[in-house]
């Protein structure tokens, strides 16, 4: 639902907002999946989510502070007078749609990896997400910051400072050093989710052999020969 709204959002912002709904959906997906996989690849999303996006609605603001306008509608060919801006703003959506060794990769691989163990259908559904993901992030891109200048505003909007350029790059040092050095944090955290299933499965394995028996006793009761019990009742008599 998130990808599809963003899909056609006109606001920057809000764009964002609902990439980020459409994200924080794989973690959802990871934790209730119930597997040792995708319950670490749920709390790296997660980690992920909260860099990159967070850098995202730091592009933004940026984008805000010097035009005063959300509406995409208003931009177009930024790239011209702010190459510093729209090079950031294309690492930070690359990671965002999952570019591998970049952060967003990482979480949904293993996401849809453990996902993919316990039912492939809902694996297919998640891989939808990752691939509306990239289309409304290179489609918002490509209005923003290709095309010709079509309002005089954008021809002398001011590129990022040097100050704004080291919070960025700091981010994008982040970003890839989260995509490459993956192991470093999947190897703290398979032990919590495993204690988290470790938790959950008991009741899950007690529940569905409640369940087995149920419908065993229901079946044979069902396949038990009526006129057995026709004749068992004439001897009770």
């Amino acid at each position: 639902y998130g990808a599809l709204v963003s899909l056609v959002q006109p606001n920057l912002k809000k764009l964002v907002a609902y990439s980020s709904v459409s994200h924080l959906g794989f973690v959802v997906l990871g934790i209730f999946a119930f597997h040792n996989i995708s319950m670490q690849g749920a709390v790296f999303q997660m980690l992920a989510h909260g860099v990159s996006t967070g850098a995202l609605f730091l592009l933004v603001g940026m984008l805000f502070d010097r035009r005063h306008t959300f509406e995409i509608g208003e931009f177009g060919g930024l790239s011209t007078p702010m190459p510093k801006l729209a090079a950031f703003f294309l690492f930070v959506a690359l990671s965002s749609l999952g570019l591998p060794m970049l952060n967003g990769f990482v979480g949904e691989f293993l996401i849809l990896l453990g996902t993919y163990q316990r039912h492939w259908g809902w694996a297919a559904w998640a891989a939808l997400g990752v691939i509306l993901s990239a289309c409304y992030l290179l489609w918002s891109y490509q209005r923003v910051f290709f095309g010709d200048i079509t309002r005089e505003k954008n021809r002398t909007l001011r590129d990022v400072s040097l100050r704004e350029s080291w919070v960025l790059a700091t981010m994008a040092v982040v970003i890839l050093w989260m995509g490459v050095g993956s192991p470093f944090i999947t190897r703290r955290t398979a032990a919590a989710a495993q204690t988290v299933i470790d938790q959950v499965e008991p009741q899950r394995a007690y529940e569905a052999a409640a369940h087995a028996k149920a419908k065993a006793h229901a079946n044979n009761v069902l396949s038990y020969p009526a006129h057995t019990m026709t004749v068992e009742r004439l001897g009770n008599r």
